[in-house]
């Protein structure tokens, strides 16, 4: 009796995590408002930007195949995330810091950075990628204002040092590998500049950060033209459905919508291709097979 007892009870509690709403599903991340296209979990936002875009403890990531990177702040008009990556330089801290990349498949492309390399071998007029140097001469103004920083003594490098070992990186994308390759180019580290700040010689005062743009697509701009934008402004959060990536509309209460949430409690998702009838969120997708291994246990039982 007992064991029928705990396979029903089980059974209940499987039944019940099916239909109440995903909280992964947020408008916020931290500080940062979370909007489509981006998404705080597997469901959320466009499936083309996860699992790219992630909220991990109130922090929202980028993560690539060189590392995750807190995203600081968005602009949606813009279409531009800023990531500080932990290892980058600024002018309180300088470091030796690993590659940066970003993923070709991905949503995303380097946008209006000022990359600086650090500590470079000199002379800087050296730095080649295919045939073309890489440092703008033009910048170099900047290098003197970034080594007038204490911090660089954590670069190996004296007060004040000359400027022979510093580039102003000119291309406009990283390397066929998608990566700035500090090893490649002989520097310790870099730092990125997103804002001067109107302050051109004072890096203190500077806004560091790597500024990506990224791209909807046309999938992404189906659903905002036609749905996203509708959803939002009835409280929901845009998102998908996993195995078929359809576009759904996270409401309050654990309901899921096709439109919007005005109408919740009558719009509800059904999976009816492969769970007909089966109420489900944006990522606790229902366990048959839990329920099937459960219901055989006890018709096994009861048999014997």
């Amino acid at each position: 009796m007992d064991f029928i007892i705990f396979l029903f009870t089980l059974l209940k509690v499987l039944l019940s995590t099916s239909v109440v709403g995903d909280p992964a599903c947020r408008k916020t991340c931290g500080s940062l408002l979370v909007k489509y296209p981006f998404g705080t979990g597997c469901g959320c936002g466009s499936p083309r930007f996860y699992p790219y875009v992630t909220c991990n403890s109130d922090q929202l990531l980028l993560t690539t195949h060189t590392g995750s990177y807190p995203i600081t702040s968005i602009s949606y008009a813009t279409s531009t995330v800023t990531i500080t990556p932990p290892y980058m330089s600024t002018c309180n801290s300088m470091q030796q810091s690993p590659n940066l990349g970003l993923d070709w498949a991905s949503p995303f492309q380097l946008g209006p950075s000022i990359i600086i390399l650090l500590s470079c071998t000199p002379p800087t007029s050296s730095l080649i990628v295919k045939g073309s140097p890489v440092c703008d001469p033009s910048s170099s103004n900047l290098c003197a204002s970034i080594y007038t920083c204490p911090s660089v003594v954590s670069l190996d490098l004296p007060l004040f040092p000359p400027t022979n070992s510093c580039c102003v990186y000119s291309p406009a994308n990283f390397n066929a590998q998608g990566e700035l390759d500090l090893r490649q180019l002989k520097c310790a580290g870099y730092t990125s500049i997103a804002s001067l700040q109107d302050y051109p010689t004072d890096p203190s005062k500077w806004q560091y950060g790597v500024a990506l743009k990224y791209t909807n697509g046309a999938f992404d701009d189906y659903y905002i033209n036609n749905k996203c934008n509708t959803c939002e402004a009835s409280g929901g959060v845009c998102g998908y459905a996993p195995r078929g990536n359809s576009f759904i509309c996270a409401c309050n209460g654990g309901f899921n919508s096709t439109t919007d949430c005005y109408n919740n409690q009558n719009q509800i998702i059904q999976d009816e291709d492969e769970y007909p009838g089966v109420i489900w969120s944006s990522t606790s997708l229902p366990t048959w097979n839990v329920w099937l291994g459960l219901l055989a246990a006890l018709f096994l039982y009861l048999a014997t």
